[in-house]
């Protein structure tokens, strides 16, 4: 697991975002480490992050599926929903049912999973940027005028070492 280490004092997020299983799920698991994701960690304490209901149980499922294959451990695990529950992320609150035609529509216009469209429809639905390392996603998300998180350049430790500032 990536710790977050210190946030640069100069760092920030302009505002809030909407995250997605893929970027958040990269802070977990070395082997996925991502220098735009190790930043976003670094800022997101200053900021506030948006997820889709749905999010908490794809996350139990991708942690639980990486205990079964033997990527993490029950106690890694379990130190990563400590780090997620330290982090400012707010679960949507706007009721599935109310979204769902929204999230069929968009994944069938974009050819995304019903997950995935469900990222954006919050993102497009609360206007804010999305956070995310899934080409597919991206590209739907510039179809429709999403603007998507981007790193500030130069920031200390984003050289693509998942060591930096912390320990995997």
């Amino acid at each position: 697991m990536i710790d977050r280490g210190q946030p640069p004092a100069w760092g920030n997020l302009t505002g809030p975002l909407v995250i997605d299983c893929c970027i958040t799920m990269s802070w977990c698991f070395v082997d996925e480490f991502n220098a735009e994701a190790a930043t976003l960690l670094r800022l997101l304490p200053a900021s506030e992050a948006f997820v889709p209901s749905h999010w908490p149980l794809e996350m139990a499922h991708v942690l639980l599926k990486g205990e079964r294959r033997g990527r993490i451990s029950r106690s890694e695990a379990d130190r990563f929903l400590a780090l997620l529950g330290s982090l400012p992320i707010t679960v949507d609150e706007e009721p599935m049912i109310d979204t769902f035609p929204r999230v069929l529509d968009l994944a069938r216009t974009h050819g995304l999973s019903s997950y995935d469209a469900a990222y954006l429809e919050c993102a497009l639905r609360r206007n804010l940027p999305l956070a995310t390392l899934d080409a597919k996603l991206r590209a739907a998300a510039h179809a429709v005028g999403v603007p998507l998180f981007e790193a500030p350049e130069g920031l200390p430790g984003d050289d693509g070492n998942p060591e930096q500032g912390g320990t995997p």
